[in-house]
């Protein structure tokens, strides 16, 4: 077991292809949570056997619908580790590539199709999100709340290790964990950051991944160490972004 595990969110933006075989899911971490995963596997295959319906559905306009096909070709496209899938603001900062095999093994990703994935689980390209509604076979529209239900909580709800839970909202609703540290991102006047939230997580999450933490108090002294500007607020680390 890792000493910490980092939650990062996932990113619309992915890269294609991959060097790996297809997606196996026993492969996955986090077993647990293969059923709900397969289920959501079937279910956007079926939804993209439609193109136009599945844009609809998925919210892609006419410049993204060749994403439909990504999710129709789940079981078949090639896979490559979901820390170099994922791509966009926060996985620059981040910079997986650059980091060793202990680091990017304290990282792991969550996401509406997976769950949450470690950072070295071979995935597929893909697109849903986690405000999606998801038809199911019998043609109703659960959240994606709903489908995961509690089996992401009840699958990182008991480890021994600091849990840094990194996910944006979305994601956190998806399944929360207990007991979890969260990091927030504010203005030196105290104002929640929208803009360079994400970049200052990267940055967090590398610093974490680097140098593990066993106590929020710990993890704020690694991301003060880093550069960042950061305070513990209860189990919440609080970002403070340079002043303009």
């Amino acid at each position: 077991m890792q000493s910490m595990l980092i939650l990062l969110p996932p990113s619309e933006t992915k890269a294609r292809g991959g060097d790996c075989g297809p997606l196996d899911l026993d492969s996955l971490s986090f077993a647990s949570l293969n059923e709900t995963r397969k289920s959501l596997i079937d279910d956007l295959r079926e939804l993209s056997s439609d193109a136009p319906v599945a844009c609809d559905v998925l919210g892609l306009g006419p410049k993204s619908a060749d994403e439909v096909e990504l999710n129709s070709e789940l079981r078949t496209s090639p896979t490559t580790p979901a820390l170099d899938r994922y791509t966009g603001v926060l996985f620059e900062a981040l910079d997986p590539a650059t980091l060793d095999a202990e680091s990017r093994g304290r990282l792991a990703v969550g996401s509406a199709l997976f769950g949450v994935v470690g950072g070295e689980d071979l995935i597929p390209a893909y697109r849903l999100s986690g405000t999606v509604k998801l038809p199911l076979p019998d043609g109703s529209l659960p959240t994606m709340r709903k489908r995961w239900g509690r089996t992401i909580t009840e699958t990182l709800s008991g480890r021994d290790d600091l849990i840094v839970d990194l996910r944006s909202g979305t994601y956190q609703n998806l399944g929360k964990v207990p007991g979890a540290v969260t990091a927030k991102v504010v203005t030196p006047e105290g104002k929640v950051v929208s803009h360079f939230n994400k970049h200052h997580k990267g940055l967090l999450a590398r610093a974490l991944a680097q140098s593990p933490a066993e106590s929020v108090a710990e993890a704020v002294k690694v991301a003060q160490s880093a550069g960042l500007t950061a305070a513990a607020d209860g189990d919440v680390i609080v970002i403070t972004t340079p002043a303009n």
